[in-house]
């Protein structure tokens, strides 16, 4: 009889397979601008910008808020939902889209419209989501963000929108084009009261988002690199049949051509729309 025993139940089961690989998923991210990969810390650090290219990614519309108020900020007109008007279907009922897009996202539509402090100026702030149907203009957008409008106009309050979207929405028809004209007359009252509106265009603003308010700021300011126009441009290449030249509709061309008054990094944004606001208002007392 040997001297020992092996006590084969109590022999270690080798790790799964699985258990063996090194979990990395979602720690690095490929750049669209320069397509290299980047540490996810390193680009939440640097306000998703890409660390070696200067590529500016996607923002959502509570992002934008905490990047460009001070702190906690008061939300306007939560509750408003869009209807459908139109009964419309297309792969899905719009209702149906509606309800996936708001449990998907947390919000009710795709804009957020808030009050808070910017480098302690109180300012009025319309953000919209690109998540929620594409940052789609229907009759909910255009009520909050003239809400806003008139809200900015009652306690004479600068007003900032940051655009991100792909126009007005389709699924409410003339209801949704509409607000171009509801938003940009009640600008004109705003303009008139010589209240400051200041308008930032991301990537992507366009459609009768671009034909209307987001164009009709007293300064208009883009992030680098964004894609701004009404029709995009394959659309515009197969109506006019040409090809259409290097950096089209993006913001450093508008710029360029006059369409824009400035084109700022997003680590530069906030300063830059306080000193604009001191411009216009003087400085915060």
């Amino acid at each position: 009889m040997p001297w020992f025993t092996r006590d084969k139940t109590a022999r270690p089961q080798a790790p799964a397979e699985e258990d063996r690989k090194v979990k990395t998923e979602g720690l690095w991210v490929k750049c669209d601008g320069c397509r290299q990969i980047i540490w996810r810390k390193a680009l939440d650090e640097n306000l998703q910008v890409c660390t070696k290219c200067g590529y500016h990614f996607r923002l959502d519309a509570v992002a934008r808020l905490r990047l460009l108020l001070d702190g906690e900020w008061e939300e306007f007109d939560k509750g408003l939902t869009s209807t459908d008007p139109l009964g419309f279907v297309d792969s899905r009922r719009y209702t149906e889209r509606l309800g996936g897009m708001q449990k998907s996202t947390g919000l009710r539509d795709a804009v957020i419209s808030a009050g808070g402090a910017l480098n302690g100026r109180y300012v009025h702030m319309c953000s919209l989501e690109l998540k929620f149907i594409g940052g789609s203009m229907g009759a909910v957008v255009g009520e909050k963000i003239t809400r806003a409008i008139e809200r900015s106009l009652e306690r004479r309050v600068p007003l900032i929108i940051v655009s991100a979207s792909g126009g007005a929405r389709m699924q409410e028809g003339a209801v949704s084009l509409m607000q171009m004209a509801k938003i940009s007359a009640a600008l004109m009252y705003l303009d008139e009261a010589r209240i400051p509106f200041l308008s930032v265009l991301t990537d992507p603003t366009t459609g009768g988002v671009t034909a209307s308010f987001a164009m009709l700021g007293d300064l208009n300011i883009a992030e680098p690199g964004a894609l701004i126009g009404f029709a995009g441009p394959r659309v515009i290449e197969q109506t006019i049949r040409q090809k259409l030249p290097q950096g089209f509709q993006r913001a450093e061309f508008l710029l360029n051509k006059g369409m824009l008054d400035a084109v700022v990094k997003r680590p530069d944004l906030k300063d830059y729309l306080a000193q604009a606001l001191d411009f216009f208002c003087g400085p915060v007392a």
